[in-house]
């Protein structure tokens, strides 16, 4: 299954919200020749094939969520320290995004991240463009069950109360995962890492624990990401321990 095989398929059908009205997605024009050319000089990464075929033909949609755009043309997207390449793929219209995680050696589109503000967390969402159509289209089909509902309506608070998986500074300088201890290197003992090579949907951490200036690290190209925690009378203040 292609992308645009998904969306072709979920045109070709009847679908309906939880309300019980039929929806019609509105597909954007697809990318002209130079608007291709500027994408293709934009990303880090070579374009696969499907992703050519899907830009050719749709831009991308709306009426499900408030907009996707497979061209990375939302604004205001900015979290370079998590995601330096990462394209906006999606926006609920309250400034939370789903992120295309690209770097150069890329070869598929995936996995997919929700970065949210309120509460401040980042969560897995699906491992390819692919899933994510799928569960996206799950939305308007009842029983209306889907990953993307469940990680944005259910996930942020449960995570940012929660904060699982957590791992110290020590555990991973010592770890034998070499990932762990090679990034536990790079870091010192304020920050605090998640490692979500292994996750699944709804999977994350809450990387504004401690403000929205807090520092984010990432081990490139892997998975695995670290915040600080500042010490003293600012972390007793606030009154997190992990």
């Amino acid at each position: 299954m292609t992308p645009l095989w998904i969306i072709r398929r979920a045109q070709a059908s009847t679908l309906i919200d939880e309300d019980g009205d039929v929806v019609t997605p509105e597909l954007l024009p697809g990318l002209s020749r130079a608007e291709m050319r500027d994408f293709v000089q934009r990303v880090p990464c070579r374009v696969p094939a499907e992703i050519t075929e899907l830009l050719g033909a749709c831009g991308g949609l709306e009426g499900i969520i408030d907009q996707v755009d497979f061209a990375g043309r939302l604004p205001t997207f900015e979290f370079e320290a998590a995601f330096p390449d990462g394209l906006p793929l999606a926006t609920d219209g309250f400034g939370n995004f789903w992120v295309v995680d690209l770097h150069p050696n890329s070869v598929r589109w995936g996995p997919i991240y929700f970065v949210c503000h309120d509460a401040p967390v980042i969560l897995y969402q699906s491992d390819s463009l692919e899933e994510f159509l799928i569960e996206l289209f799950r939305m308007l089909e009842p029983p209306h069950e889907s990953l993307i509902d469940d990680v944005h309506e259910d996930r942020p608070a449960r995570v940012w109360r929660t904060n699982p998986g957590v791992l110290s500074y020590e555990q991973c300088l010592l770890s034998a995962d070499s990932v762990l201890s090679a990034f536990a290197r790079e870091l010192d003992d304020t920050f605090r890492i998640v490692d979500l090579r292994g996750a699944r949907p709804g999977d994350g951490f809450s990387w504004g624990r401690y403000g929205p200036n807090a520092r984010i690290r990432r081990f490139r190209p892997h998975a695995v990401f670290a915040y600080e925690k500042p010490k003293g009378i600012v972390s007793r203040l606030l009154g997190r321990a992990g």
